[in-house]
C-alpha cells in the first residue's frame, strides 16, 4: 500500500510501505477514506520535532474497516469509523476516568512501527476502545464525511480547550491562535454558551471562519498591542475563559494577561520553543487557573458526533485545500507557508 512518510525536514514522500495488517487479535484494519494534516505535523516537517527517517505520519482519518481480529467484538468488516488521533484500549483505569491519552496500551499513529493516518490503510491496534462507528450513509456525503473527519482531532482539541478555559453559558472568551483548533475554540465556546468570543488573528481567511463560528470580536495585533485590544473590549477586565491554540511563549504570555482575574486559560497549542510565557507570581496573585494539555478526544467523540450529525456544528470550514495523497508533500508545503488553513486527503 501506499502511505505519507517523513525522512528528514521539508521531505515528506508518498512511498509504497507493507500493507496494514491485523498483528494482534484486538486489532482491526481500516481502509482511508479522509485523512488530513495536522499544524502539529508540521513541527515534524520543519524539524522541530525529531523524527526517523522513513518514519510514518498523520493522526487524523476515518474510514472503512476492511478486516478485525478474532477478539473485536464492536466492530466488523463494511463498518464507517473515526479514529481519534491516539489508540487507546477503553477499559484500563485511565479510560474509564476519560483520560484515554494516558491509556497504559495508548500511542499516537505515526509512531516507530505504527501506520500513520495518512496513507491507504492503518492497522489500529486495541480497535473496541479506539474506533468510533458512524452512520454508514455518511460514507457517500462528501460535506459530512469532512466534518466528521474534524472529530478525530481539531474538534475535540477546541472542546477540551473550552472545557478547561471553564466557558460557560454567558462567559465572555477569548481565543489566541487562528489555526484549525483556535477557530473549532471558537465553535466549541459557542456550542458551550458562550455569550462574547473574542478571536485573535490577522489572516483575513481565517477570521472569517472565526465569525461564521461565533465569534463576535476581532483581534489582529500581536503582543502588547493584542492585550491592550481584548482589554479595551472587556472593560479593561480581560476574558472570563482564554484558548491558547499556538504553544509558544508569546501566545501563553498574551493568554496569561488578557485573562481576567479569577478567569481561567485552557490550553492546547502543542508546546515549542525556549520558554513557556508563565509568570506563576502573576497567575497565583490574580488567580488565574491553568488547564489542559492533550486532548482526550474519544472521550468527547460521542457528545460530539451527535451534534455533527443533527446539525447543531459543522467544523468542515477549517479545510480550505483539498489533495489526493500523490499531492500529500504539496499539501505541506502550502501549510507551512501558510498558503492552506488545512489540507484534507482524499486517498
Amino acid at each position: 500500500m501506499r502511505a505519507t512518510v517523513i525522512h528528514a525536514p521539508h521531505d515528506i514522500r508518498v512511498e509504497e510501505v507493507p500493507d496494514a495488517a491485523v498483528k494482534q487479535p484486538q486489532d482491526a484494519v481500516v481502509r482511508v477514506l479522509r485523512a488530513c494534516i495536522c499544524g502539529s505535523d508540521l513541527w515534524a516537517y520543519r524539524g522541530e520535532a525529531k523524527r526517523e527517517p522513513g518514519q510514518r505520519i498523520g493522526h487524523e482519518f476515518l474510514g472503512i474497516v476492511e478486516e478485525t481480529g478474532s477478539e473485536v467484538s464492536g466492530f466488523r468488516a463494511g463498518d464507517l469509523v473515526v479514529a481519534p488521533f491516539m489508540w487507546s484500549d477503553g477499559t484500563c483505569d485511565y479510560c474509564r476516568e476519560g483520560l484515554h491519552t494516558s491509556c497504559v496500551h495508548g500511542g499516537f499513529w505515526g509512531s516507530v512501527g505504527f501506520d500513520g493516518g495518512q496513507g491507504e490503510a492503518v492497522r489500529v491496534p486495541h480497535a473496541d476502545g479506539t474506533l468510533v462507528k458512524l452512520p454508514a450513509a455518511a460514507a457517500s456525503d462528501d460535506h459530512l464525511l469532512t466534518a466528521l473527519l474534524a472529530l478525530s482531532d481539531v474538534m475535540g482539541t477546541g472542546h477540551h480547550a473550552a472545557l478547561g478555559a471553564g466557558v460557560r453559558e454567558g462567559s465572555t472568551v477569548a481565543v489566541v491562535g487562528d489555526g484549525a483548533v483556535g477557530l473549532c475554540g471558537v465553535l466549541a465556546a459557542k456550542r458551550l454558551g458562550a455569550d462574547r468570543i473574542i478571536a485573535l488573528g490577522r489572516h483575513s481567511a481565517r477570521t472569517d471562519i472565526a465569525k461564521r463560528f461565533g465569534a463576535t470580536d476581532v483581534v489582529a495585533e500581536r503582543g502588547e498591542a493584542a492585550e491592550a485590544a481584548v482589554r479595551e473590549l472587556t472593560g479593561g477586565q480581560g476574558a472570563h475563559a482564554v484558548i491558547e491554540a499556538v504553544g509558544t511563549e508569546q501566545s501563553m504570555r498574551t493568554a496569561v494577561n488578557i485573562t481576567r482575574d479569577g478567569g481561567a486559560i485552557g490550553y492546547v497549542g502543542v508546546p515549542h520553543g525556549s520558554g513557556t510565557g508563565l509568570d506563576l507570581g502573576v497567575m497565583f496573585d490574580r488567580n488565574i487557573t491553568l488547564r489542559g494539555g492533550v486532548a482526550p478526544v474519544r472521550a468527547y467523540l460521542p457528545e460530539l458526533l451527535a451534534d455533527v450529525l443533527d446539525g447543531t456544528i459543522d467544523p468542515s470550514p477549517v479545510f480550505d485545500r483539498a489533495v489526493t495523497l500523490d499531492e500529500v508533500p504539496d499539501g505541506y508545503r502550502a501549510m507551512d507557508d501558510r498558503s492552506a488553513l488545512k489540507v484534507l486527503i482524499k486517498p
